[in-house]
């Protein structure tokens, strides 16, 4: 088979590698947006174009013509949008799902091809480490053809907008009135390579908060 392989994340590019190391398919990994196209793929003529960690809008032309799988890490039907990992760790989430789908003109909707369970807890390198692990076990089980479609039921759905850099701030009333857990979970949900938390100080400049841990 032809894989198309796109993103632009980090953790993405290591399951690409992974399964192009480990499978005798055809590969073609595209790692910047820049390098994206769609006469890109109408060339190539893959048999699945993998979108991990994407985060632009695929035209219907090559959703409807091409067999494309995006990974979401969330329990889909919930948590559907943007920023998944960040509004499930600030919402006190402790489990989620690495879960691949079948991408639609619709946001997130699509029939989920495989889902596995994944712990929220930890520093936000280990929970990639995670996503990565099982993302990469999940596709090479697709790829092998071991999965049965299942719908989504959208009378469960949940949507969250994607998060912006202006929400990383930790205020003053935060301090006073939130707890530790839910300051922890906003800061490590914020670690690199997310714009990091932060705290404004009197002369005008940003501590930033890298990493935390709560005694």
């Amino acid at each position: 088979m032809r894989i198309l392989c796109v993103t632009y994340r980090q953790w993405a590019i290591d399951i690409y590698l992974d399964i192009q190391k480990n499978s005798d398919h055809l590969y073609l990994i595209i790692d910047s947006h820049e390098k994206y196209s769609d006469n890109i793929v109408h060339d190539f003529k893959p048999d699945y174009i993998l979108f991990y960690g994407w985060s632009w809008i695929v035209s219907s032309d090559i959703i409807n013509n091409y067999k494309c799988i995006m990974l979401h890490p969330s329990p889909l039907p919930k948590y559907r949008g943007g920023s998944p990992i960040q509004n499930q760790i600030i919402n006190n989430e402790k489990q989620s799902m690495v879960t691949l789908f079948i991408m639609t003109d619709n946001l997130d909707d699509g029939d989920i091809v495989l889902q596995e369970e994944i712990s929220l807890n930890g520093h936000l390198d280990s929970i990639f480490e995670g996503i990565t692990k099982i993302g990469i076990k999940l596709t090479m089980e697709m790829l092998k053809g071991n999965y049965s479609l299942k719908q989504q039921n959208n009378t469960q759905a949940t949507y969250y907008k994607r998060r912006k850099s202006s929400e990383s701030e930790i205020t003053i009333e935060e301090l006073k009135t939130k707890s530790s857990e839910y300051l922890f979970n906003k800061i490590r949900m914020l670690e690199d390579p997310y714009p990091n938390a932060y705290i404004k100080t009197i002369d005008g400049k940003k501590l930033l908060l890298k990493m935390v841990e709560v005694e």
